[in-house]
């Protein structure tokens, strides 16, 4: 096995078996506290459910990195050093989870939530990790600073609330999560720091989605919550920024890491604008929930919760699989793009119809 991915291993492993250890004891603090997610008419659970499984994610990940960094020093290695944008990250990742806690534990109101999220996207430009390429998409390459600060905030806003909103049925979220920060481990391999962090998550995930998906109600099944997702939100928004600022491969390949994130990120991001556009159009306020996600869409025309999991995850393989066989087949980027937002559109316009058929 080659040692320089022993720490990452290490990483995941170690994250892994303290969520497997912490969830448990959460699930009994939630019960004994009453911290439960209590159903109502836009949720899809019936019975009340332990909520705060998320607030297992950052110290999991925490301990994964000293873990990882120990193992590098043990075989001769430097400790891990951690830059600027780094602990810019992690200030902000803080500030994410602690509105997540307070919103699941006492509620705030999603403008506020909002404008607290602004606060924390607004660290990652201020050390410099700003889009200031679109590596020809659109045809648009080198734009002004003032613009890549404006729309690395505004993705940053984008991608953390669409993973917390895609988190609407069981494992979804933190399905989609696992496969994004898989593929950031790779991306990052050769950063063992973010590559031992992403492999942390991962870790903790995979531990967290078996209690979520297959755990049953009373015994150890339960939610990440606001905490949870909001903090995956910018972890996704920090790799998905971060891979533009350095290269992946020897040669100059922008725009192949431009389209990964999108790929990457498509199927919430492209969700969660097209259900702001319709509230937008319908005359609500696009921060009233509702139950027009593509997962409460699934389950109107018959599926199940697991049936509706399975399909998105297909989808999202399926859109990354077709991105790869585009790319190596030299289609431009804006064209793959467009066709993706197309096959999610069909998606949608199908199960739409399939929906009033039914009713």
């Amino acid at each position: 096995m080659n040692n320089t991915i022993l720490p990452i291993i290490a990483s995941f492993l170690s994250a892994a078996i303290v969520t497997a250890v912490g969830l448990p004891l959460i699930i009994k603090a939630c019960c004994y506290f009453n911290y439960f997610d209590f159903p109502n008419e836009r949720k899809v659970h019936r019975t009340p459910v332990p909520r705060l499984g998320g607030l297992i994610f950052m110290p999991a990940a925490v301990v994964g990195l000293f873990v990882a960094s120990w193992v590098q020093v043990m075989m001769g290695g430097d400790e891990y050093v951690f830059g600027v944008s780094t602990i810019a990250m992690t200030s902000g990742g803080l500030i994410i989870y602690m509105i997540g806690f307070i919103d699941d534990r006492y509620g705030m109101r999603a403008s506020h939530k909002f404008i607290i999220q602004a606060v924390a996207a607004l660290i990652l430009p201020m050390c410099n990790l700003v889009i200031t390429d679109l590596n020809g998409i659109f045809g648009l390459h080198q734009i002004p600073f003032w613009i890549g600060y404006a729309l690395t905030v505004v993705a940053i806003l984008v991608i953390v609330n669409a993973i917390n909103l895609i988190d609407g049925i069981d494992g979804l979220s933190s399905g989609l999560c696992i496969l994004i920060l898989s593929a950031y481990t790779v991306l990052f391999s050769d950063n063992h720091a973010i590559a031992s962090l992403d492999a942390a998550i991962v870790g903790s995930l995979l531990v967290f989605w078996f209690f979520n998906v297959f755990g049953k109600v009373g015994g150890l099944k339960i939610f990440m919550g606001d905490s949870g997702s909001l903090f995956l939100g910018y972890v996704c928004a920090y790799m998905s920024i971060k891979s533009l600022m350095r290269p992946i491969a020897p040669e100059d390949c922008g725009e192949k890491q431009m389209l990964i994130s999108i790929t990457l990120l498509l199927i919430p991001v492209v969700d969660v604008v097209r259900v702001a556009l319709q509230r937008r159009f319908t005359g609500h306020g696009i921060f009233v929930p509702d139950k027009t996600h593509i997962h409460h869409i699934l389950m109107s025309v018959g599926l199940s919760m697991h049936g509706a999991l399975a399909c998105i995850l297909i989808l999202f393989l399926l859109i990354c699989g077709i991105n790869y066989a585009l790319w190596q087949c030299n289609f431009p980027m804006a064209l793959v793009v467009a066709m993706d937002i197309a096959i999610y559109i069909l998606v949608w316009g199908v199960l739409m119809l399939a929906n009033k058929s039914n009713s």
